[in-house]
């Protein structure tokens, strides 16, 4: 193979003879993917984040119709809806996003400790898999905490402790086989700083988890205690996300052929302007009682101003990069565009209505909506990248070009209604008659959230067909 061939099988190689000087000048953000022992358990990870999916699908269905006017009258009553909404949000954030990160750290750190990455492979599945059965074995009491709902039952939360304890695995491999910059730093590094970073900010979540549980008094039950006890590590997990988003972000837009005008240097200064709030976590540990106003109150002051200021100038960057280059004729890089544009767009909404939350209402769901679906979505196109690298086919045509837009059309026709009807004060968590829909104006908002989430849901199982179809069609031999 030629010096200058393309690491991707699927794109045609390049002579730098024959590209532009802008091209040559800028700066590639670009993750060097492996062909090597590596890839076997980058494949795990991403069968580990479909079957979240596909479970978080199947819930949702249920949580959405559970909302929508007229049509829960046709559900069961009592705990349905929080026990499908519990499953739902464990399975599309916590299961998907650590699955997620796996694939990612598995592909850029250094070939070693190999057993270690299968062992957090297998603990964290069967940990998926308790918490996925729960519901129909042994569904406990629904307890809706932030960040991480659970169900009150022995099976419920063994899962948790498992899937806990399998992430850790994960992390610790994350750390021990992490690559060195070097001392030239260039887009590649960068990026790799970036997920190093993702993986420092877990294990900051995963030393919170641990310390609130240390600390917390026995004498607290039911949600006071799953509210006190996710809310550190939840707070340091967003940085986790955002890392991980960023990062996708630029390597997407680089994909297609925008030039960043970030050098790699200001890219690390705001990648590690990211990073710098999850240190407020321990801080608060340390300075307030768990239990205490202040220690909640620095640890949501910390998540919002800490990603804040990077996520701005490098979301324009990625954006106005792309958009300022013409469409490629590469049916391969459409979707990959699709999934970046979209990722920004439900991000800023979620971003946007945040600044307009008062009181608890469905803005509430509406603002993480938005947020988390903008993560979703840059992830989604991340996994689009590493198809070819994993031996599949890059997914190409219609369906992986719209896929993207349809689901996050209907994220954002859902996050809307949401918007709307929590203006007229209908209450988060609630369904069917309980959220006391009282004018046509109240019923049109949530009707409109119902259409867009079966919308999102299309879209977000279509993801799941498009990803299945290149997988089953092995990457084309080039000679």
């Amino acid at each position: 193979m030629s010096s200058h061939a393309s690491p991707y099988p699927d794109r045609p190689a390049t002579s730098p003879v024959a590209e532009p000087a802008a091209a040559q000048a800028r700066a590639n953000y670009e993750l060097s993917l492996p062909n090597d022992a590596r890839l076997p358990l980058a494949r795990g990870w991403l069968w580990l984040g479909l079957a979240a999916l596909i479970g978080s699908g199947l819930f949702s269905i249920l949580l959405v119709a559970s909302r929508t006017p007229y049509v829960n009258q046709w559900l069961p009553s009592g705990n349905f809806f929080h026990i499908a909404l519990v499953l739902h949000v464990d399975l599309s954030v916590l299961v998907w996003f650590v699955a997620m990160a796996g694939l990612l750290w598995s592909l850029y750190g250094r070939p070693r400790a190999a057993g270690l990455g299968w062992l957090a492979l297998w603990v964290t599945g069967g940990g998926t898999l308790a918490m996925a059965l729960a519901p129909f074995l042994n569904p406990g009491e629904p307890i809706m905490a932030n960040y991480i709902p659970v169900l009150e039952s022995p099976l419920f939360l063994s899962g948790l402790v498992v899937f806990g304890l399998g992430a850790t695995l994960l992390v610790l491999r994350s750390l021990l086989t992490t690559p060195r910059i070097g001392q030239q730093l260039d887009g590649q590094g960068a990026l790799g700083f970036g997920l190093n970073a993702a993986g420092v900010a877990t294990a900051v979540a995963l030393l919170c988890f641990a310390w609130s549980w240390i600390v917390l008094p026995t004498s607290l039950h039911g949600k006071a205690y799953y509210e006190i006890l996710f809310w550190g590590g939840g707070h340091a997990l967003q940085f986790t996300w955002t890392l991980l988003m960023l990062v996708a972000w630029l390597w997407l837009a680089n994909a297609c052929g925008a030039r960043i005008v970030l050098s790699p240097r200001i890219t690390v200064l705001l990648l590690l302007l990211a990073l710098a709030g999850v240190f407020v976590t321990p801080v608060a540990y340390l300075a307030h009682d768990v239990t205490s106003v202040e220690h909640r109150n620095l640890l949501t002051w910390a998540m919002r101003l800490g990603g804040g200021p990077a996520i701005v100038p490098v979301a324009l960057a990625a954006v106005l990069g792309v958009l300022t280059v013409r469409l490629s004729n590469d049916a391969a890089l459409r979707p990959l565009r699709a999934a970046l544009l979209s990722s920004v767009l439900l991000f800023a909404a979620g971003g946007v209505i945040g600044v307009f939350i008062h009181g608890s209402n469905v803005r509430i769901p509406a603002h993480y909506h938005g947020s988390i679906v903008g993560v979703t979505l840059a992830l989604m196109g991340a996994v689009y990248r590493i198809l070819p690298a994993l031996g599949y086919q890059a997914p190409q045509g219609r369906m992986a070009t719209l896929q993207p837009w349809l689901y996050g059309m209907g994220q954002l026709m859902h996050i809307i209604g949401l918007v709307w009807s929590g203006g007229y004060g209908v209450q988060r968590k609630v369904a069917g008659t309980d959220q006391v829909l009282r004018s046509t104006a109240e019923v049109a908002g949530m009707g409109l959230m119902g259409l867009g989430g079966l919308i999102a849901i299309i879209g977000g199982l279509l993801f799941v067909v498009v990803v299945l179809r290149a997988m089953r069609q092995p990457q084309a031999v080039s000679h």
